[in-house]
């Protein structure tokens, strides 16, 4: 018969924290994030839109409509447009608009001249930010988007309804 010891210094853990050598990579449930980028050697006169991130680090003249999106104008960039998206990182220079659903984030070394109307807002030190700002609240995006539903419906006309006679009467 075999015989059994109570010695708990010889079981092992099957946990991988246990093992300070052993590799677990984060394995990732989504997709890879895309994102188009504009080389600094690039020159693009005209509107741009889409639905994809944007990384300009060229030039870039008139407008630029992401609004699902992330557009992030980098160190060499040079933006000399109305600007819309989901958020603007600002690393480079902008003289335009900024429509934000979310946020405008300017880098130490960002410049921006023009009107900015977001959610949220960051400005580093050493940044530029000459114009106008607009932060509005979540209340505010939401009154705002009821407002244009509203004014979709009453543009429509409404269709007449039967009024119903009670029952028994």
């Amino acid at each position: 018969m075999p015989q059994f010891s109570d010695n708990t210094s010889g079981v092992r853990s099957t946990s991988p924290a246990s093992n300070p050598n052993s590799y677990n990579p984060v394995k990732t449930t989504s997709a890879p994030m895309e994102q188009a980028t504009i080389g600094s050697s690039l020159h693009i006169k005209g509107e741009i839109s889409g639905s994809e991130a944007l990384y300009i680090d060229g030039k870039v003249e008139g407008k630029v409509t992401m609004p699902g999106s992330r557009i992030t104008i980098g160190r060499n960039g040079k933006v000399d447009a109305s600007i819309t998206a989901r958020d603007v990182v600002v690393m480079g220079t902008v003289k335009g608009n900024i429509e934000c659903s979310d946020r405008v984030d300017i880098r130490g070394e960002g410049s921006v001249t023009g009107d900015v109307s977001t959610m949220r807002i960051s400005v580093e030190d050493g940044a530029v930010l000459k114009g106008g700002i607009e932060v509005r609240s979540g209340e505010q995006k939401k009154n705002q988007q009821a407002k244009s539903n509203d004014m979709q419906k009453s543009s429509q006309p409404e269709p007449e309804h039967a009024m119903a006679a009670p029952v028994g009467a």
